[in-house]
C-alpha cells in the first residue's frame, strides 16, 4: 500500500475555498515529485489556521516531507493528521505513518499506528491495517494470532485483497500448507487475473507433486519395510521427477539426496533406470574407441553435478580452466618464443592450471595411468604430488 495526498472523501468543498485551492496546488506539486514546494504550501494551509481543510494538509504534508526523505517530520505531520481525528485523512495517515515505521523495523510503533487505522471505523482502511497487523503479527511468530487479520485483509476490495493473498500465500507455502495457500490464492483470484497469484498456484501444484512423487518413491524403497509393488519404471520416474523438482524448489541437498536413494536402491533395475535417467543428455563414448567400456574421469562430478543442479558451475569451471591453460600455451607460440627453457616454463605453468580444482586432481591421475600404459610400466611414469612436485623419472 502506497499512501497518497489524496483528495477528501468527506467534507464541503464550498468551506475556505482559498484553502481548499492551495491543497490542490499542493497534491499536483506533490504528484509531479516537487516535494519541497508542496511541503511548503501544505504548511500555509496549517499556518493560515484553517479548520476545515488542517487534515488534509497535515496528511499531505506528512506525504511531501517523506518524499524529500525528511522521516522524523513526516512522521510528526502524521501524527498531526491523526489527532483532527478526519474519519478519511486520520486514519490514512495512520497507514502512512505504520508503513513509515515498518521500514525501518520499528514493528511496535507500525503495530499501534495500524491499530489506530483500524479502529478509526473507516471500512476504505481496514483491509490495509489488518494486513499489516498480520504481517507483524507473522513476523513475531505469531500465526494464530495472524490469522483473524489475515481474514480481514481477505475481505478487502480489488485494491487490497490481491496483495494481502500474495503476501499470505507465500508464507503458507514457506511454511509448507499448501491447501491452505491455495484458498488464500483463490480468494485474491476472485477479484481478477493476477499473474503473481497464478504463480503461486503454480508454486501449490509444485508443492503437491513433491508430495505425490515423494509417496511413490517412499512407497518402493521405505527403507528396512516392505516394498510395495512399484513397477520399476514408475520408481524410477517418480526418484527423476522428485529430484528434478526439489531442484526447481531450490533444494539441491535434497535432490541430491533422491538421486543418491534412486542409484542405491534395492532393486538393480530400478537403480540401473535412475542410472539412466541420471545421465540424460550425456556425451555417450564412441562405441569403437579402444577405451569404450571404460569409465571416463569425469563422470563422478558430471553425474554429481546433475544430481544436484551445478552442471552450469562445472562448465564455468572447466571453460575458465581450458581459456587459462590456452593462453599459457599459445602465449609462446604466438610470440614465436624457441627457448627451450621458455617453453617448458609455459608448459609447466599451463599443465598445473587444473591442479585447484576439485576435478584437478583426477585429471592428473587420468594423464597418469595413460602415460603408464603408453610406457608399457608396471609402476608409475611420474612421481607422486606431478605435477605440483617432482619431475618425471627418467627412462
Amino acid at each position: 500500500m502506497t499512501a497518497t495526498t489524496g483528495t477528501p472523501a468527506t467534507g464541503a468543498p464550498d468551506e475556505e475555498p482559498e484553502f481548499a485551492d492551495l491543497c490542490e496546488q499542493a497534491r499536483d506539486l506533490a504528484e509531479n515529485g516537487y516535494f519541497a514546494r508542496a511541503a511548503q504550501v501544505y504548511e500555509q494551509v496549517l499556518d493560515g489556521g484553517s479548520r476545515a481543510h488542517r487534515a488534509r494538509a497535515a496528511m499531505g504534508l506528512a506525504v511531501a516531507r517523506h518524499g524529500e526523505g525528511k522521516v522524523r517530520a513526516a512522521r510528526e505531520a502524521a501524527h498531526a493528521a491523526i489527532e483532527t481525528g478526519h474519519p478519511e485523512f486520520a486514519p490514512r495517515a495512520a497507514c502512512h505513518l505504520a508503513l513509515s515505521y515498518e521500514e525501518e523495523g520499528l514493528g511496535e510503533d507500525a503495530e499501534r499506528a495500524w491499530r489506530w487505522a483500524l479502529d478509526s471505523g473507516n471500512r476504505r482502511y481496514a483491509a490495509a491495517a489488518h494486513h499489516g497487523l498480520a504481517r507483524i503479527a507473522e513476523d513475531r511468530g505469531d500465526a494464530e494470532a495472524a490469522r483473524d487479520h489475515w481474514e480481514g485483509a481477505l475481505d478487502g476490495g480489488a485494491d487490497t485483497a490481491p496483495e494481502a493473498a500474495r503476501d499470505y500465500a507465500e508464507r503458507l507455502l514457506a511454511r509448507g500448507e499448501p491447501g491452505r495457500a491455495e484458498e488464500a490464492v483463490h480468494r485474491g483470484l476472485a477479484f481478477g487475473e493476477d499473474p503473481g497469484l497464478r504463480l503461486l498456484l503454480g508454486a501449490v501444484h509444485v508443492e503437491r507433486a513433491i508430495a505425490e512423487f515423494g509417496a511413490v518413491v517412499e512407497a518402493a524403497d521405505p527403507g528396512g519395510g516392505e516394498a510395495a509393488p512399484v513397477p520399476a519404471g514408475a520408481a524410477a520416474t517418480a526418484v527423476e521427477l522428485l529430484a528434478r523438482l526439489l531442484l526447481l524448489r531450490g533444494d539441491p541437498d535434497g535432490a541430491g539426496r533422491v538421486w543418491e536413494r534412486g542409484l542405491a536402491h534395492r532393486d538393480p533395475e530400478v537403480a540401473g533406470d535412475v542410472h539412466g535417467r541420471l545421465r540424460r543428455g550425456f556425451l555417450e563414448p564412441d562405441p569403437d574407441a579402444a577405451e569404450a567400456g571404460a569409465v571416463s574421469w569425469w563422470d563422478p562430478y558430471l553425474e554429481a553435478a546433475a544430481a544436484e543442479g551445478s552442471t552450469s558451475m562445472l562448465a564455468g569451471e572447466v571453460f575458465a580452466a581450458l581459456g587459462e591453460v590456452h593462453a599459457r600455451a599459445a602465449l609462446p607460440l604466438a610470440e614465436g618464443e624457441t627457448r627451450v627453457a621458455a617453453l617448458r616454463t609455459a608448459l609447466e605453468e599451463a599443465v598445473r592450471i587444473p591442479s585447484p580444482y576439485v576435478w584437478g586432481r583426477a585429471l592428473h591421475d587420468d594423464f597418469r595411468e595413460r602415460l603408464r600404459l603408453a610406457s608399457g610400466s608396471r609402476e608409475d611414469v611420474l612421481p607422486e604430488g606431478w605435477p605440483e612436485q617432482g619431475e618425471r623419472r627418467p627412462d
